[in-house]
């Protein structure tokens, strides 16, 4: 995934939560070996949403324009970075690796995992009343301009409701979010770290966000 990132032009930041499986070491091989390459080492397991927040503030410090954030498990595939970047920089807010738009799929899940993700989407677009199809990828490029407006300081939400949050928060300050078709292709190896309790807090948190008072 690195070398994939890489060979499109852009620089990777590795968030690693001291993962058990030598994903960290192998990092900082990597970073060793090029310049464009940096490893952020976290204590302990400490949440996607925070890992992300982390890993933004990050490249905010350091001056980037653009933000792509994708998993690193070979379901984001990098040839779709170039489309989302240029999106992004178009529109100036949000671009988002669409799977539910023409000319977006996914490949290598069952029936079950597809509704599952498919309703929690139609769930998420009326509660929040929002002009998008895949308002739960994780592969999605945000400007400085678009980091900044949120503050990133108020985001509330952690894992699966992180991406519906940051999404809801650039369409009510009015940032453009535009959607690029992107195929998903399910991990080959591991488990998805989303558990159904993961699942069911995150459509709460949906509530939580229709109903909360907004400055």
């Amino acid at each position: 995934m690195v070398a994939g990132v890489r060979a499109q032009g852009c620089d990777v930041l590795v968030v690693d939560d001291a993962s058990p499986d030598g994903t960290g070491r192998l990092a900082d091989q990597l970073a060793a070996a090029d310049p464009g390459v940096s490893v952020l080492h976290r204590p302990r397991k400490l949440g996607l949403g925070s890992a992300y927040l982390a890993g933004f503030g990050r490249g905010l410090e350091r001056g980037y324009q653009l933000f792509v954030e994708m998993d690193a498990d070979g379901s984001h595939l990098p040839e779709h970075l170039g489309p989302i970047v240029e999106a992004a920089r178009a529109g100036g807010g949000l671009a988002i690796g669409s799977r539910y738009i023409k000319g977006g799929g996914i490949r290598g899940w069952g029936a079950a995992r597809y509704f599952l993700s498919w309703g929690a989407n139609l769930y998420t677009r009326l509660l929040l009343w929002l002009p998008v199809r895949d308002c739960t990828s994780g592969y999605r490029c945000y400007t400085r301009r678009a980091l900044e407006a949120i503050g990133l300081e108020r985001i509330l939400s952690q894992g699966y409701s992180f991406q519906i949050e940051m999404l809801y928060r650039c369409h009510r300050l009015g940032l453009r979010v535009a959607e690029v078709p992107i195929q998903f292709e399910d991990r080959t190896a591991g488990r998805s770290k989303v558990s159904e309790g993961e699942i069911r807090k995150a459509l709460w948190n949906v509530v939580r966000l229709r109903f909360m008072r907004w400055p």
